[in-house]
């Protein structure tokens, strides 16, 4: 931090929480050191271990980061050249990017007013006998509605792929995200609620079969050293000092979201009395973790810059629908995502993570009223 960052509240301060944990953090290097593997030894496997018991899955394979798991999970299914896969327009490009790297196709689906996430009607409406996949992403910490989608994708036999990467821990009908579909995503990308120091992710799924695959994609496609058995095969691993800074961090998540949540409560229950000139979120039950605090407002651009000018800093998470990316050259003009086209002009994220203070809290509040006030 230098000294024009001084008296500054950030979008996220992982400061904050790396000094909190620096000599457990510390002590988690000094492990790895000394243990002389830094590759696949124990602090993966065990940190796979109690990541698969906190989600409630059977298996957690760890990965090099949360757009690696995206797209080996769509390679452990099949997916690849021209096959279709369904996914929301409205987070940052991660699926399409996975769905792009296997040579697949999206098919993009609108997402629901409330949630932002996707919209089970128009997934009805657009999937059809083409569509091979699914990739539910739980947007902002709040989980898709898994039972209507997952209705309607039984019936087509189409399996489903949760990104999990903003939903550490989030819970629907005492499920955690992760364990509704065939095999759920996470990233631990630093700013995530369970962060590493660096890049990591991880897939968990309760089928044998696909994390028998996933071993084998992670590691240049190997059934045992130099022995390839399948294509499409990388190096993709979760190193031994990430998996140590994550197991260190794990025991902390479920605190960690109930403070999340605590100050989104605080930011609803204040803001909400600004006579709907924000639209702020309503749900704090057990499937939204709050990963950010998204508010909406037709004068976002305005009140970002006010907010920026007194030291707040905010983001826009995320202001170009995938759709409307220059890398699809034009590919998708005819589609039509009213909702989403619409959400993204309206949404903005303001601080909202563990360490952030009471006074801080109140000093955000009082800002966002004094702009409209």
């Amino acid at each position: 931090m230098n000294e024009n960052d001084m008296g500054k509240i950030f979008l996220n301060d992982l400061h904050r929480q790396n000094s909190i944990l620096e000599h457990l953090l510390s002590d988690a290097f000094l492990r790895v050191l000394n243990s002389g593997r830094y590759i696949l030894g124990t602090e993966v496997s065990e940190f796979e271990k109690e990541f698969a018991t906190f989600v409630g899955s059977k298996y957690c394979i760890g990965l090099s980061n949360g757009t690696d798991s995206l797209e080996l999970a769509l390679r452990s299914l099949g997916i690849g050249y021209k096959s279709k896969v369904a996914i929301v327009a409205n987070a940052g490009s991660y699926s399409s990017t996975a769905v792009y790297a296997c040579g697949a196709i999206p098919q993009y689906i609108d997402v629901c007013n409330d949630k932002m996430t996707m919209d089970p009607k128009d997934l009805r409406m657009n999937i059809n006998k083409e569509t091979k996949a699914v990739i539910v992403t739980h947007l902002y910490g709040q989980m898709a509605n898994m039972p209507a989608i997952l209705e309607i994708t039984n019936k087509f036999e189409i399996p489903v792929i949760e990104d999990c990467a903003q939903a550490h821990g989030a819970e629907l009908n005492k499920i955690k995200a992760g364990n509704w579909g065939k095999m759920g995503c996470f990233s631990f990308y630093p700013t995530k609620n369970l962060g590493a120091l660096g890049d990591a992710g991880c897939i968990v799924t309760n089928d044998f079969t696909i994390q028998e695959h996933l071993l084998k994609l992670r590691q240049y496609g190997w059934s045992k050293k130099y022995k390839s058995d399948i294509p499409c095969g990388r190096n993709s691993r979760l190193d031994e000092l990430q998996a140590a800074f994550l197991r260190g961090k794990l025991p902390y998540l479920t605190e960690w979201n109930n403070r999340r949540k605590d100050i989104a409560n605080i930011y609803s229950q204040r803001l909400n009395k600004l006579n709907n000139k924000v639209i702020c979120p309503t749900n704090f039950n057990q499937d939204n973790v709050f990963h950010l605090y998204v508010m909406r407002t037709n004068n976002r651009d305005d009140l970002a810059k006010y907010l920026i000018s007194c030291g707040i800093i905010v983001d826009v998470h995320y202001p170009i629908p995938d759709h409307q990316q220059t890398f699809h050259k034009n590919s998708f003009l005819e589609v039509e995502l009213p909702v989403t086209k619409k959400l993204c002009k309206e949404i903005l994220s303001i601080p909202c993570y563990p360490e952030l203070s009471n006074d801080e809290i109140n000093f955000i509040v009082s800002k966002i009223v004094d702009y409209f006030v």
